[in-house]
């Protein structure tokens, strides 16, 4: 096996397994394996801006395997995370995983 194979069989044997590190949640009406990473994005909001004009913004980081995911969603995209609409404000493909940051003003994702 090539290491690249090993990485790719290490995406849902490792990093998405549920009994692991991952739940599962519905990300735009789909069923799948999610990592909701919260340390990196505090590590993230940190060196961002949180208030801008006065509006709260409220962000996840998420990680998805692409080849559930589909295509890595553009910036700007709309995103469903449990029900709650949300908009891509980046997505970054890192061997076969999606870590996709969304963000929803106060009020947004309800």
């Amino acid at each position: 096996m090539t290491f690249k194979e090993t990485i790719a069989a290490d995406v849902h044997d490792v990093f998405m397994n549920t009994d692991e590190f991952s739940d599962i949640h519905t990300v735009n009406g789909a069923r799948m394996a999610v990592q909701i990473d919260s340390n990196e994005q505090i590590e993230r909001e940190k060196r961002m801006d949180q208030h801008m004009d006065g509006i709260y913004k409220n962000q996840q980081l998420i990680y998805v395997a692409a080849s559930e995911f589909g295509s890595l969603p553009a910036q700007g995209s709309k995103l469903t995370l449990d029900g709650k609409l949300y908009k891509v404000s980046d997505a970054v493909s890192e061997a076969g995983i999606y870590s996709i940051t969304i963000e929803a003003n106060k009020g947004m994702g309800r």
